[in-house]
């Protein structure tokens, strides 16, 4: 399937699958994920994360974000973006609390999930998913948030950030389609064990 197809399938579906993803919610091992997954979001915000500059920065700290959208879907994968901003700011400020960008990592995390809970794990689909993010979200939002908070115009920030933005994608698709084939493999089984075993207690 091309882009396009991954982008007209996955909207028609999106509501049921935010109630199935709130859903998630009352399994105690969705709660638990999410908290270890928000701790190694932190970590890898501090040892994974390169600043290029003031308005440029290449990390993987959005990686945990990926995983918690693929496994419990976009309700659950835009909370916990939302809130990981927050948290992260709160333990490691890099400028004033904006709540721009936490709006941005909540619409990452739509997406995401949108893109991911409960279908097959394909280059095409994270690739659709995360240019959508990288348009909307990173090249979009996030220029805007910066214009506003720094009062720069916007045509001297955006040239670098369309070029970083560009040349992450293709990398960034790679890493998350090889994490969540990971994912699939080793979490996913052992959730439902772990939920078959709750079910039977």
């Amino acid at each position: 399937m091309s882009f396009f197809d991954h982008l007209k399938e996955a909207v028609p579906s999106f509501f049921t699958r935010w109630k199935e993803s709130l859903a998630e919610f009352k399994h105690l091992q969705t709660v638990v994920f999410c908290g270890l997954m928000a701790a190694l979001a932190v970590v890898l915000g501090y040892v994974a994360s390169i600043e290029i500059g003031q308005y440029i920065r290449v990390g993987f700290s959005g990686l945990p974000n990926q995983v918690v959208s693929y496994l419990f879907g976009p309700a659950i994968g835009s909370i916990f973006g939302g809130v990981l901003d927050v948290l992260k700011w709160a333990i490691k400020p890099t400028g004033p609390y904006f709540p721009g960008f936490t709006l941005s990592a909540f619409l990452a995390g739509l997406i995401y999930g949108g893109f991911f809970y409960k279908r097959p794990v394909s280059v095409w689909r994270i690739f659709a998913a995360h240019a959508l993010v990288t348009v909307i979200v990173n090249i979009g939002l996030n220029t805007y948030w910066l214009v506003l908070l720094y009062n720069r115009v916007a045509s001297v920030i955006l040239p670098m950030r369309i070029l970083k933005n560009a040349i992450m994608l293709p990398i960034d698709t790679f890493i998350t389609y090889v994490i969540l084939k990971a994912v699939d493999r080793v979490i996913v089984p052992q959730l439902r064990h772990l939920r078959m075993q709750r079910s039977k207690g």
